[in-house]
């Protein structure tokens, strides 16, 4: 079941709880180092500690709107958000409450749909050390903006990251935050769809602190787009930003509820799964509508 919330049905103090985590995904088949070819007694036991050592709770995308849609304002605090999150106190407790203690991060931008770049590539976060070393990373790359909004060509790029991590995840995890549909490349559910089928989750963020505009592509209820058209996978949500000034903390809630395998209390009643709320290529239309093609 897919779920949608706002920032402010969510509590620090609730994702920290005790109890079932819930939500988690069982991991897929992943890649494992070869063994050394080098024959020891205690090659096996060294192999077993190696393994472990390999393990954490989640292999963590983050990928992230720079859109011309989004303005220098909205990027420097999208930036500082995510930077702030990974160092927080909340963030380093929920860390700890996993089975590992530790996860695996990486964090690209995105745009059009041959438009992504990684900034940080995969980074263990297991304490305030490496969480002040990847937050310090993605704060000293300059800000950039770029034409078109790619969901689908954001999903494609991320998929075959997971094979590059040399940690393995209980969990792997998309976390998507954007503040428009989906404009360039394939059609968005095709590159969800493929994404679920390897047993990835995708989360969403979607930004909407500005009043819908003809000349960014903005829409109504972006919020319900995400919730029918991007995210998807088992206790899958979306975090809705509707006030500027909300916009930290809600980054902030959304790695905190990734972390700990958390999932929304209440999900969305719908009429029917298979009545999507709005169309899944909205974006698509709007454009070919305003640019004929």
């Amino acid at each position: 079941m897919r779920m949608l919330f706002s920032i402010g049905a969510v509590l620090v103090a609730g994702v920290l709880a005790g109890g079932d985590v819930a939500g988690i995904a069982a991991p897929g088949p992943r890649f494992e180092p070869s063994p050394k070819s080098e024959p020891h007694k205690n090659q096996p036991q060294r192999l077993a500690a190696d393994k472990d050592a390999q393990t954490v709770d989640v292999e963590l995308i983050l990928a992230v709107d720079v859109s011309y849609s989004m303005d220098m304002d909205e990027l420097a605090v999208q930036r500082e958000g995510y930077a702030q999150a990974i160092q927080s106190k909340e963030f380093l407790q929920a860390l700890k409450l996993g089975p590992n203690g530790r996860i695996a991060v990486t964090y690209f931008e995105w745009a059009a749909s041959s438009d992504q770049k990684i900034i940080i590539p995969w980074r263990l976060v297991d304490g305030p050390e490496t969480a002040d070393a990847v937050a310090a990373e993605i704060m000293k790359t300059p800000i950039r903006r770029a034409s078109r909004t790619s969901i689908s060509g954001a999903i494609t790029f991320a998929m075959p990251l997971f094979d590059e991590d040399p940690y393995r995840g209980l969990r792997r995890v998309i976390d998507i935050s954007g503040d428009g549909p989906n404009n360039n490349g394939g059609p968005v559910t095709v590159a969800r769809d493929a994404a679920l089928e390897k047993g990835i989750v995708i989360n969403g963020l979607p930004i909407m602190v500005k009043e819908p505009s003809y000349s960014t592509m903005d829409i109504d209820n972006l919020d319900f787009y995400y919730e029918d058209c991007v995210i998807g996978g088992p206790g899958s949500f979306v975090i809705t930003i509707k006030d500027r000034d909300k916009f930290k903390e809600a980054i902030r809630t959304k790695l905190l509820m990734e972390v700990a395998g958390r999932t929304p209390e209440r999900p969305v009643m719908r009429v029917s799964d298979k009545e999507p709320r709005v169309n899944c290529m909205i974006g698509e239309k709007i454009w070919s509508d305003r640019w004929g093609r």
